[in-house]
């Protein structure tokens, strides 16, 4: 018996251990260097001009500043988005660019714009962009986000080893960065906010609005 106590004590042990070591690894997967980006790196990222949806050939294009831990943009998306995707991009009126506007105010925005950038590596941006969003609130509070962005990723079908690859290098940081202060550099203030033609219009804007800026430089452009 006093063997088998032993045996057991130290089984279970073992089992202590490997919990630990999967709470720790989940905690501190996909964790984002800490160390500080040069101006060189971040000027090379200046040439990505954001993520693209609909016709080259649109007339117009909308270029949206948002940040994934924004309360008002995930507004936008579940309010408006779809509207906007089914009557102006798909009908090949407006070339949607999303671009990184992560706000110092949100603690978990530019891990999530990461997230989002390595899932873009394997071709799954949207689907990543749209998890993102509609699962806000399960993330937004959270005290560490790592492990719930993996998740996200596997349930939208990227591939677990890459995308933790792409998030441990911080492969987008500079990228990132770069989109963030082009959004400075051009006025844009707060997020949401749409750059329209030479206009920014800041806002989680109603879809009647939106196409009513459309129509207004649809008919310009034809005068």
């Amino acid at each position: 018996m006093g063997s088998m106590k032993g045996f057991y004590a130290i089984l279970g042990a073992i089992a202590v251990v490997g919990v630990g070591g999967i709470l720790w690894a989940r905690s501190g997967a996909s964790r984002l260097p800490s160390e500080p980006l040069s101006a060189g790196a971040i000027q090379a990222a200046k040439g990505f001009g954001g993520y693209v949806v609909g016709s080259e050939s649109a007339p117009i294009e909308v270029i949206e500043y948002a940040d994934f831990q924004c309360p008002a943009c995930s507004q936008f998306w579940v309010l408006t988005m779809q509207q906007v995707y089914e009557r102006l991009i798909s009908t090949g009126k407006v070339r949607w660019v999303f671009r990184d506007m992560p706000l110092e105010m949100h603690d978990k925005a530019r891990l999530a714009h990461h997230a989002a950038a390595c899932a873009s590596e394997q071709g799954l941006f949207w689907p990543m962009h749209d998890k993102l969003y509609s699962e806000q609130r399960v993330w937004f509070g959270l005290a560490r986000a790592e492990g719930t962005f993996r998740d996200f990723a596997r349930e939208i079908g990227a591939d677990p080893g890459g995308y933790d690859e792409c998030m441990g290098e911080g492969r987008y940081r500079a990228r990132i960065q770069a989109s963030f202060e082009n959004a400075v550099s051009v006025g844009v203030s707060s997020t949401p906010s749409f750059v329209i033609g030479d206009r920014i219009y800041p806002g989680a804007l109603p879809f009647d609005e939106f196409n009513s800026i459309v129509d207004s430089l649809l008919e310009a452009g034809t005068q």
